[in-house]
């Protein structure tokens, strides 16, 4: 199901803000920034390209950014599980990242800053016949990319969520995606966490079932999943270049709320993906337009408290909150991109 826009944001306030803020386009559509800002201290930037498109609106951004005064853009390939060694040694300077990894990075002391919330969602838990709800992952066996992944960290703040001890209950196993996939569909695991476009894939194949959406089921589709996070050092450096690049990112996930069609369209023809069809299901169920509505912190805060259950991290939510975030700019953006 399409997310409904929020707060009076309609697709005309939308193309209206765009056309006030610069005549640069995507997708044929103006785009820009504020009136009297400086341009950026630094005309390079470097963004984290990983096999996940939910975090979609950093792949259709580059007029975007173009617009904002970037002129060399650079999207450094990884692994999923190589994202936040990206981010912290500044491989990358600006990218979405998974929230839960991220209070992972934050403990570790990590050099990184989470900015903003882009959306909620992506995540899906697919299950056998042999697990129908959480607490049925006590004792059953469960794919992963990589200890450590995303998978592993989403699934053990879930399981720690109704009072499982991931360490203990759940027997973790890594494979790569593709194999993690088959050996669900041939039942030789129990479950397996998936992020776009796996469960597009599965569920065309019919593999397994959904035991949990994040996207819907409550309380993960009241947080985030992925969040704009910088390293530090080039945050600290850079703020002007930070604030642009993060409204380019904000602007591009309206363009995936509003244009969903166009927005899987610039995602294939940008390479970034070979199916169209999963791309659009993607734009259409996600809520790219909750970064408006959604507290980012609420989401460090929730992704804390369970990965401290699961004895996973040791710092205090206000800690890392304290340490590892910096709202201002989008605190900022809020108001100038309100519509």
């Amino acid at each position: 199901m399409r997310a409904p826009h929020t707060e009076g944001w309609t697709r005309r306030r939308f193309l209206g803000g765009l056309s006030m803020a610069g005549t640069v386009g995507l997708l044929g559509w103006p785009s820009g920034h504020a009136s009297g800002e400086p341009p950026p201290e630094t005309t390079r930037l470097k963004i984290a390209h990983f096999p996940s498109i939910c975090v979609a609106p950093q792949y259709i951004v580059t007029e975007l950014l173009k617009a904002e005064g970037f002129t060399d853009i650079k999207y450094v390939k990884m692994t999923l599980a190589g994202l936040s060694k990206a981010l912290a040694s500044g491989e990358v300077d600006v990218s979405l990242n998974f929230v839960a990894p991220l209070v992972i990075q934050l403990d570790a002391g990590d050099p990184i800053t989470a900015l903003g919330g882009v959306h909620p969602g992506c995540f899906e838990l697919f299950g056998t016949d042999r697990v129908r709800a959480i607490r049925d992952l006590k004792g059953k066996t469960v794919a992963v990319t990589e200890l450590g992944s995303a998978q592993h960290v989403f699934l053990s703040s879930i399981g720690a969520h109704v009072g499982l001890d991931p360490r203990k209950d759940v027997n973790f196993v890594e494979h790569p995606a593709a194999e993690c996939k088959r050996l669900l569909a041939e039942g030789k695991v129990d479950a397996y966490l998936a992020f776009p476009p796996d469960p597009q894939e599965l569920r065309a194949l019919k593999v397994g079932h959904v035991v949990v959406n994040s996207t819907v089921d409550r309380p993960w589709s009241h947080y985030f999943c992925c969040i704009a996070t910088g390293h530090r050092e080039f945050v600290r450096k850079h703020p002007i270049a930070t604030k642009r690049a993060l409204r380019a990112i904000l602007k591009a996930a309206d363009v995936c709320a509003l244009e969903p069609e166009r927005a899987a369209r610039a995602f294939v023809d940008g390479g970034f993906t070979p199916r169209y069809d999963y791309a659009l299901q993607t734009m259409k169920d996600l809520p790219y337009n909750k970064w408006r509505v959604y507290d980012p912190e609420d989401s460090v805060r929730f992704y804390a408290l369970r990965l401290q259950e699961a004895g996973m991290i040791k710092s205090t939510p206000q800690r890392l909150i304290a340490q590892g975030t910096d709202w201002r700019f989008l605190n900022e953006l809020k108001k100038e991109l309100k519509g």
